[in-house]
């Protein structure tokens, strides 16, 4: 599958089929292409905490539940997933890398940080690996962890405290195409998206000669 299929073909799977296992294989080759992802400082400063055993996603969704009460469709279908990757991201690691001799911030200030990108790089790390998903047969989806119940979840899988819980991918088959609401929105036009030279100058429908 060339790129652009697989960028085109991505969406998010909301209903798993729990009788289909993803091998670990698979996971490790996921993982693997994902560490080609960009990283400030080729700091690499993220980890992927993989839940692929029935007692361990057990846990992740007991820890991470809010309330009482039986589960919804969403929960019932994304809890199906045989796989589930925690995505962590780790700031100290960039903060000591930027007071290397090469780039000499010796101050070690997350001010200088703007943009955490702990974050970002640890985001286009989910990003290869929804697109490695896509290009492997499988189905995912990306969700977040509500913020409440980020500090349960470390203490559950012995997360060291400072890493941070950027999001989670359920992999596996799909059971079910579910096309979530959000999408009548649709897709915002070219021309609201492209700025050429300023803000507000449309780039759609240029191109040089």
């Amino acid at each position: 599958m060339d790129l652009i299929d697989a960028v085109s073909r991505r969406r998010m799977v909301r209903r798993f089929d729990p009788d289909r296992d993803v091998p670990l294989d698979t996971v490790r080759r996921l993982v693997t292409l994902a560490q080609r992802a960009p990283s400030a400082g080729h700091t690499q400063g993220w980890d992927v905490l993989a839940l692929t055993g029935a007692q361990d996603r057990a846990r992740f969704w007991d820890v991470t539940r809010e309330g009482p009460g039986e589960p919804d469709a969403w929960l019932r279908g994304v809890s199906a997933a045989p796989v589930l990757l925690v995505m962590l991201a780790d700031p100290t690691a960039y903060l000591d890398r930027y007071a290397e001799p090469d780039k000499g911030w010796t101050d070690r200030s997350p001010e200088r940080w703007p943009i955490p990108y702990w974050d970002t790089d640890t985001a286009m790390a989910a990003m290869i690996v929804l697109l490695g998903a896509v290009d492997a047969g499988l189905g995912a989806l990306f969700f977040g962890v509500p913020a409440a119940r980020h500090d349960a979840l470390r203490t559950a899988y012995a997360v060291p405290p400072g890493r941070r819980v950027v999001g989670v991918i359920a992999l596996g088959h799909e059971a079910e195409r579910v096309r979530s609401p959000s999408l009548r929105r649709g897709r915002r036009p070219l021309d609201e998206v492209l700025h050429l030279g300023r803000f507000g100058a449309s780039g759609a429908g240029t191109s040089e000669a």
